[in-house]
């Protein structure tokens, strides 16, 4: 046997024997597996089925001063509606009342004289909507503008005099592409893998590295022919393969648990979150190995990455309602690149004016958190 191959030989004797050691350890210990598969799955059904930015049922008062039979025609459209609870009033105060005692989140106020504006075209209702939440009222305020839109145009194609008076001169025919029900599981289930990747690929290997330094297990590596390159691979590999193991579960939760669409590849899916993955390893690589301590190795990986990747990456906010100092720094986050491509694959589809950006991006982020962890432990071994 050559020299090099007994050499190459040598390097992946120890590599595996590396990876062994690691991935025992990582079985053994019940913290790396409670993270690692109990939290994703927490993680999958609260975000799943606890939460969502839709709004149901909503407690509606509506006020009718003469129930004439236009009057009566529109309310019945709020009571079919999915959307809406309704509460059918005669006066304007004792609806008001319920609105600041929160029994109603808004009303819709049907004048004296709606029959005969409507016959002539000048038809109005006022809507008011309680709106210290602002998201809700928004939401309220489109649900029930699509309520009287709707019964507008059955008017006008019914040939009713006034049928497209409350709709306006212009009728607006909307369609929402990549996510026709509006549902927010379809964008908050997809975004989730972010933060279950964050989580196992960042936290989780900050927490491992920086334990071993603690343990001083780390230094009695350091005497062995081990070189530090050998020690990033044997600690990092098992920690890869069960972040794609809640990769897998994500996926498949998000396909036959809450039949959310993949309409891109899976393939590209797949190389797009090993390599966000590849950047959370070197992230909770590179700080576990610049503190050496639990504690604050942990709290710095949570500030630099699971926050962000909930708070600034799109996943939850949208990123051009943010002040511009605040958009720059989104820039430098890989999550906000990663929420981006599982987007686009899961509800658009392999669109590749996006996916190649983003995709090298994250590729360039790999590679620089690679060298500059080889860096910090070759420094720690000198």
């Amino acid at each position: 046997m050559s020299a090099p191959t007994d050499m190459r030989h040598r390097k992946l004797h120890r590599l595996a024997a590396l990876i062994r050691k690691e991935t025992r350890q990582m079985v053994r210990d019940p913290s790396s597996l409670a993270m690692g598969v109990v939290l994703p799955l927490i993680l999958i059904l609260l975000f799943g089925f606890g939460l969502s930015l839709d709004v149901h049922d909503v407690p509606l008062a509506i006020v009718m001063q003469q129930p004439s039979s236009d009057a009566v025609g529109l309310s019945e459209a709020f009571r079919l509606s999915s959307y809406f609870q309704p509460r059918f009033m005669h006066a304007l105060p004792a609806a008001e009342q319920l609105l600041v005692s929160g029994k109603v989140h808004g009303i819709l106020y049907i004048p004296q004289d709606f029959s005969s504006r409507l016959a002539v075209g000048d038809a109005q209702v006022q809507l008011i909507v309680e709106g210290s939440d602002a998201n809700s009222a928004r939401i309220i305020e489109s649900y029930v503008e699509g309520a009287v839109g709707t019964w507008s145009a059955q008017r006008a194609a019914e040939g009713l005099s006034g049928g497209a008076a409350v709709a306006g001169p212009v009728n607006v025919e909307t369609r929402l592409w990549f996510n026709e029900a509006d549902e927010s599981r379809y964008f908050l289930v997809p975004g989730l893998l972010v933060l279950v990747m964050t989580l196992i690929g960042g936290l989780l290997t900050a927490m491992v590295m920086a334990r071993e330094w603690e343990r001083g297990t780390l230094e009695a590596l350091f005497v062995t022919p081990v070189r530090s390159d050998e020690i990033l691979l044997g600690k990092t590999l098992p920690y890869f393969m069960l972040a794609l193991a809640g990769f897998v579960l994500c996926v498949l939760s998000a396909q036959f648990l809450f039949h959310v669409p993949l309409r891109g590849s899976l393939w590209v899916l797949f190389g797009a979150s090993m390599l966000y993955t590849l950047v959370a390893l070197g992230i909770g690589l590179l700080i576990s190995s610049a503190v050496k301590n639990q504690l604050v190795a942990s709290q710095l990986v949570a500030l630099t990455t699971f926050m962000p990747a909930l708070m600034l990456s799109g996943f939850l906010f949208d990123l051009r309602s943010m002040p511009l100092v605040v958009r720059l720094v989104t820039y430098v986050l890989p999550a906000r690149y990663y929420v981006k491509l599982l987007q686009n694959v899961f509800l658009a589809g392999n669109v590749w004016s996006v996916i190649v950006p983003n995709t090298a991006v994250l590729a360039l982020m790999a590679t620089g958190l690679a060298f500059a962890s080889r860096a910090v432990t070759r420094k720690r071994l000198l």
